[in-house]
């Protein structure tokens, strides 16, 4: 007996083509179990027109489902049917089933999907791309699809569907059984229409719900990998703005404590200090960073911002042969970077594929823009903090990684920006004026010495 799953919610509008087609099938011995999601229209009542038998689940999830129809089952072959689903021929059936005679390693067999001729392009493409003539037998590719599926149930015994999670519970199945040593099947002769793609019409919720499963059993590993590797070699290049006369901080030169941090990164292999003060760049130079021009005087200018330094600083560096691949821009105006902290600002930089990754402080308090129609609020309201989305602001003193090519055109950031959330509350602290130093003075041995070594990524 093949004991066929079928789960429903509101699928009127197909289901009496679905079950006419299986119960036109020239295989007779089976029984269909309904898994309705407590549908809203009329499709029980048109499931039960046919020789069907019909339970109910609560709180959907795909493998959930199916396992509470198999259960309830009585077939040594179990296929699994989406309501929407309608097979091409009354062979499909026999089609699927015959691949189980072969031998007693194959696990799963998936039949082909064809569009109709009003699936929208997305899911044409999708199809067509994906379901093709060959018939396959995959001994490590763990494609699967449940919409048209048949598998043993003494499988199923052993390794059941996956209940808890959101999307792809086929995949996740045929992950483990490949594993097991187990193989699947593809074979396109059990044909049968689907109005829609396996992607759903390119749906971006969906897309990142499957994404984050997949990557639990295959190629994240390797894909963080390949990104350290390409961080030890990359020449990621700090440039530290700096102007006018020296400022001290505990005794020290209120530079050295931006130096040291850019020093100690695993990363960065070049410390540049853009400054227009002599005795600045001896200090720096004598820590280890290079200072190997004196920026223009009209760049430290009141009114020039600081993608003007910047955009300066990187010709000259390029005019010397230093050919940054990033850049970080780090000021010494925040004296209280933990450790770690810039390796893990330019790991995002990288790791997820920003144009740009700026340091920034989450902020739950009211936030008010002003602009030409006046003041306006620009985060959610007085909701309770724990619903409330933060408001981002960020601190790009204390650090900003970016691409050259911006910095080229004269701006910071490019179109994809990324941040890291600063966690330790010292670190957004700025010394600039005298009650900043007054301050800082208080707090600089201590944080220096329990702060900056107990910080966690």
């Amino acid at each position: 007996m093949v004991s066929v799953i079928i789960r429903t919610k509101n699928e009127e509008r197909w289901i009496s083509s679905c079950l006419e087609a299986v119960f036109a099938q020239e295989f007779k011995d089976i029984e269909v179990i309904i898994v309705d999601s407590h549908s809203s229209d009329k499709t029980v009542e048109k499931a039960k027109q046919f020789p069907v038998k019909v339970i109910y689940i609560d709180n959907y999830l795909p493998g959930k489902a199916l396992n509470m129809g198999i259960r309830v089952s009585r077939g040594e072959y179990i296929c699994c049917l989406s309501a929407h689903c309608i097979p091409t021929n009354e062979k499909w059936m026999s089609n699927l089933l015959c691949n189980f005679s072969e031998n007693n390693d194959v696990a799963g067999v998936y039949g082909r999907q064809e569009p109709m001729s009003f699936s929208s392009d997305f899911d044409k493409r999708d199809l067509l791309i994906t379901f093709g003539l060959d018939r396959r037998v995959q001994i490590k590719d763990s494609f699967f699809h449940n919409a048209n599926s048949m598998i043993r149930r003494d499988i199923w015994e052993k390794i059941p569907f996956d209940e808890h999670v959101t999307n792809i519970e086929d995949r996740v199945w045929a992950e483990n059984v490949i594993k097991a040593g187990y193989k699947l099947i593809y074979e396109p002769e059990a044909s049968v229409y689907h109005y829609h793609g396996i992607h759903q019409n390119a749906d971006p919720q969906r897309c990142r719900n499957i994404v984050r499963i997949l990557e639990r059993f295959h190629g994240s590993e390797k894909s963080r990998k390949h990104v350290n590797e390409m961080l030890q070699k990359m020449n990621v290049v700090a440039i530290i703005p700096v102007k006018g006369e020296i400022l001290y901080l505990g005794k020290r030169p209120l530079i050295e404590y931006t130096i040291e941090r850019a020093k100690e990164s695993r990363y960065i292999k070049k410390v540049i200090v853009s400054t227009d003060n002599k005795e600045i760049a001896k200090i720096s130079a004598a820590m280890g960073a290079e200072a190997p021009f004196l920026r223009d005087p009209r760049l430290s200018a009141e009114y020039v911002d600081l993608e003007k330094v910047l955009q300066f600083s990187l010709e000259k560096i390029e005019e010397l042969k230093i050919l940054p691949d990033i850049v970080i821009s780090m000021e010494i105006t925040f004296p209280f970077r933990p450790r770690g902290f810039i390796d893990g600002l330019i790991t995002q930089h990288v790791q997820g594929g920003f144009d740009s990754v700026i340091a920034a402080r989450e902020e739950f308090r009211s936030c008010w823009i002003e602009d030409e129609g006046g003041i306006r609020r620009i985060d959610e309201g007085f909701i309770p903090r724990k619903f409330k989305k933060p408001v981002y602001i960020g601190v790009k003193g204390l650090g900003c990684v970016t691409y050259p090519v911006f910095l080229r055109e004269g701006r910071m950031l490019g179109n994809k920006v990324g941040i890291i959330k600063i966690r330790d509350p010292y670190s957004s602290i700025e010394v600039r004026d005298k009650k900043d130093f007054y301050l800082a003075e208080e707090i600089i041995e201590q944080w220096w010495q329990e702060r900056s070594e107990n910080w966690e990524q």
